[in-house]
């Protein structure tokens, strides 16, 4: 069934009938070759070179075949994967990984641990445990979520050495600020830069034995040698634990919050503005403000203060309260003429007598409860830097004359808050023109502006719009 090729001799090559001979071939034109079949031989002319590079065959016996083929398919593989626009999730930078996990909660990053041993090393970084939040709840007084308890202990167990900014969240539970003081008490390996103790609802750290929150606390004081932010409102912390903290933190402290702390005393709070001369920003309860305090905090040695808040809250109504010279104001304006003061009151309207009799370098003013017409009236007289001014309440009697003193007194005021009070449309008006395009925040309550003769609660906007130079309407409800 075999013949001879035409032209040969007779003891030459055969071929079987009807096979196309390889001279006669039709050459392979790369523009008619369909895309996928060019790739697969790209790929296949990429595998020849690499097992020549392996220094075997794929098929051969070598005794380098087996990592050769594990090579090329790994390389098909993510040829396969670039083909596809795949992204292998298991192979990304660490880098890309650590922004990721810092975004998850702790329980879905650590689910996401599990995913694959890289994941899991990331989960492990100890960029990754720098910044931490401990919430601890009690299900039966927080919808909150907790920190589940075997995450707790991992994280002290193989990750306390890197905490550096710490935060406790905590319900009102006497459990979940045991809980936090507890996991205090661990942080022996730790040196932490901030430590907050947030109390979401009265009354939690304030329950607990003295001694025991103080023990806890103490051990973050000792062991942290470059503290700078601390925040402890609601907490049993006094003098001497404040002495500890001074005494190893004394260079790098810089925030300190410590509002509605019973058991410290002017002459504590004294000690650490003597001490700490980088602090910059102060936050206290009125009954540790004292002339002494702004004389420290206002001394050549001490750097320029940028923040200092100061909670006026009476606990008692009738309570009396002591006063500040104007000369000691007068120091710290001087010492740091850009700094902020903070002023809550919530105090009864006969409790407002030691207050702005003087210049005060009030810049921020909230009044939570009602204050009287005459405080107000003082107000405009006594605070020059105002910045921002709220009234939570006052009564019925319009506040017409007190709106347009502060306006022509306080030149830097651009915020301003209104709830439960009188003000005239034309008056709002005159201060709204007073303070003109300054007034970057105007928050006023729709029931606070009683209509005139001028003025009708529906073009009342249109006016007030005008000179503001931007479009305003009333509230409906408080936005401070």
């Amino acid at each position: 069934m075999c013949e001879s090729e035409e032209g040969a001799p007779s003891g030459g090559r055969t071929r079987n009938i009807g096979a196309r001979a390889p001279a006669e071939a039709t050459p392979i034109n790369s523009e008619s070759t369909p895309a996928s079949l060019r790739h697969r031989m790209k790929r296949g002319q990429k595998r020849d070179d690499k097992v020549e590079e392996g220094g075997g065959s794929v098929s051969g016996p070598g005794p380098g075949a087996p990592e050769v083929c594990k090579r090329l398919r790994r390389a098909d593989s993510e040829e396969q994967q670039q083909e596809d626009g795949e992204v292998d999730w298991g192979q990304l930078p660490e880098e890309i990984l650590l922004q990721i996990f810092q975004y998850l909660p702790l329980l879905d990053r650590a689910f996401a641990s599990q995913v694959c041993r890289g994941w899991n090393q990331a989960f492990h970084m100890p960029e990754l445990w720098r910044c931490f939040e401990f919430e601890l709840n009690q299900p039966a007084s927080s919808y909150l979520k907790a920190t589940h308890p075997d995450l707790i202990k991992q994280i002290i167990k193989r990750h306390s050495n890197h905490l550096q900014y710490v935060s406790f969240k905590v319900d009102s539970s006497t459990e979940s600020a045991e809980a936090a003081c507890d996991i205090l008490s661990q942080l022996v390996n730790c040196s932490l830069k901030t430590l907050g103790l947030i109390s979401t609802a009265r009354p939690s750290f304030m329950e607990l034995p003295k001694s025991h929150f103080i023990s806890a606390l103490t051990v973050v004081f000792v062991n942290s040698k470059s503290l700078s932010s601390l925040k402890i409102d609601d907490t049993p912390v006094d003098d001497p634990s404040l002495k500890v903290l001074v005494a190893n933190n004394s260079d790098t402290l810089k925030l300190l919050k410590m509002s509605s702390c019973p058991h410290v005393s002017p002459a504590g709070i004294l000690c650490v503005a003597d001490q700490c001369h980088g602090l910059r920003e102060l936050a206290l309860n009125y009954h540790l403000l004292s002339d002494d305090l702004l004389l420290a905090l206002s001394s050549e040695r001490h750097v320029h203060l940028e923040h200092l808040r100061i909670d006026v809250v009476s606990e008692n109504p009738g309570q009396q309260f002591h006063s500040i010279k104007k000369s000691s104001w007068d120091a710290m304006v001087r010492h740091s003429p850009k700094f902020n003061l903070v002023m809550y009151f919530f105090l009864y309207e006969d409790e407002f007598g030691p207050f702005f009799r003087d210049e005060v370098p009030v810049t921020h003013l909230y009044f939570g409860r009602s204050v009287s017409k005459e405080v107000l009236g003082r107000v405009g007289l006594t605070c020059p830097r105002l910045v921002e001014l709220v009234v939570c309440a006052n009564g019925l009697r319009p506040l017409d004359e007190e709106l347009i003193r502060i306006a022509e007194r306080c030149k830097q005021l651009s915020a301003i808050g209104l709830g439960e009070c009188e003000v005239s449309c034309s008056a709002f008006v005159e201060f709204v023109k007073m303070c003109g395009g300054r007034l970057s925040q105007l928050s006023i309550m729709e029931e606070v502006l009683v209509p005139d003769n001028k003025y009708g609660l529906d073009d009342i906007h249109w006016e007030v719009s005008k000179h503001l130079g931007r479009v305003w309407f009333p509230d409906m409800m408080p936005t401070w």
